[in-house]
């Protein structure tokens, strides 16, 4: 096992390539077992990667989200469902800021402490108690949560008689309740999927959990919240972390993350079928796929979609870092564009993906090559709602002077 590093020593981007090797020959297990093995585990716990975006004020690394971009994306080049995992995790890590610093130190506090959510399955409710609150509710895709020690529940408050509670806009009113994970009830085998099998994304639920007050935080994963009075500012009054990290929303960093894995497994695939193409020649033909013009140039467009989607993250994530420090907030026309950028993203992926696919001919359906988990993990992360072309509408409403749909931003 690697010796282990305080944050503030480690190169995040450098200890994670080191890493990828481990997850590449581990996938097959991950993917069979639907979940991270204790191998594993030991090593990320070992150099601390799910604490990359927890506050420095609880032993964790309060990351820039470029570093964390290119981290996941050489995670995700030896595993995409530990990249996911982990990005899940580092994103619900972000509640820390909003809570008190013996309630954050409670959850947060043991050196392999892990917090997942997912989303309601229905009606989620929780009902003021005595120094708390009373939690009932079902939750679906808890990606990680088999290695988490917590777990969140999105929950709309109400008052003593169940009667749900509303702003002074009428929005409901939510929080995200903190639980141990041995407080729940696990729905068995749900988690039969196409891909990012290793995730074990499972279905949770709590009746009438008692849920201390300090464990119920601000819902920073929902859009209602996310947008203040002005065209930039957020409504935040819980926010106790000063830092330039938790000026991003938690949708941010799943927007930076998810587009990440993304990214990660178009990089491994192609570069699988550029070795490929190296040495192969197609049966029925006598001329090798590296002598195609037609190959050629697939690689080279695959190569620029790959690189430009990268880039402009990147490019987009700095400019954000730089004026939140400048001027204390980060504008709303920033957040749009980086919710274009994360969409372009994972869609370039995908099309990468599908690209060294199908020109790998009948080599790429074995299960023992590096072609076929890889189609069906970009596929599943291309299902989900942070590729959704929908938010293609909501950034041209942004660009045309209209008000976009602000959940999706």
């Amino acid at each position: 096992m690697a010796a282990e590093l305080k944050p503030a020593q480690q190169d995040w981007i450098a200890t994670a390539r080191t890493l990828t090797p481990l997850l590449a020959a581990a996938a097959p297990r991950i993917e069979e077992g639907r979940e991270l093995p204790g191998d594993v585990l030991d090593a990320l716990h070992a150099q601390k990667m799910f604490r990359m975006l927890l506050p420095r004020s609880l032993d964790g690394a309060e990351l820039d989200l470029a570093s964390f971009f290119q981290a996941i994306c050489a995670i995700a080049e030896g595993d995409a469902s530990t990249a996911w995992c982990m990005v899940q995790n580092s994103g619900c890590s972000l509640s820390a800021a909003y809570m008190a610093p013996a309630d954050a130190r409670h959850v947060f506090g043991e050196a392999r402490a892990v917090l997942a959510w997912g989303f309601p399955a229905g009606p989620c409710r929780a009902v003021p108690v005595k120094d708390g609150w009373k939690v009932s509710g079902t939750w679906g895709f808890g990606s990680g949560n088999r290695h988490s020690t917590w777990l969140g529940g999105h929950c709309q408050l109400t008052d003593e008689s169940g009667k749900p509670l509303a702003d002074a806009a009428g929005e409901p009113v939510d929080r995200t309740m903190l639980f141990p994970r041995s407080s729940v009830t696990i729905k068995d085998d749900t988690w039969n999927v196409v891909g990012l099998r290793g995730t074990g994304s499972d279905t949770y639920s709590v009746s009438g959990l008692f849920v201390p007050a300090g464990q119920a935080v601000v819902a920073r994963a929902t859009g209602r919240d996310q947008v203040g009075v002005d065209s930039g500012g957020l409504t935040e009054p819980e926010r106790r972390e000063t830092g330039v990290l938790y000026r991003f929303t938690a949708t941010n960093v799943y927007q930076c993350g998810f587009s990440a894995v993304a990214c990660g497994i178009a990089r491994a695939m192609l570069d699988s079928f550029i070795a490929m193409a190296k040495t192969k020649t197609p049966a029925g033909t006598s001329v090798p796929l590296r002598d195609s013009h037609w190959v050629q140039s697939r690689i080279a467009l695959s190569e620029a979609r790959l690189g430009a989607a990268r880039a402009w993250i990147l490019q987009i994530l700095r400019e954000m870092r730089d004026e939140c420090a400048a001027s204390g907030s980060i504008s709303f026309g920033q957040r749009v564009r980086l919710r274009l950028a994360a969409t372009y993203a994972i869609q370039e992926a995908r099309e990468v993906v599908e690209t060294s696919y199908a020109d790998a001919g009948a080599s790429a359906i074995f299960e023992s090559g590096p072609f076929e988990r890889r189609l069906r993990d970009m596929h599943a992360v291309s299902q989900q709602i942070q590729a959704s072309g929908v938010h293609y509408q909501s950034v041209g409403q942004y660009y045309l002077g209209m008000t976009p749909n602000l959940r999706f931003i």
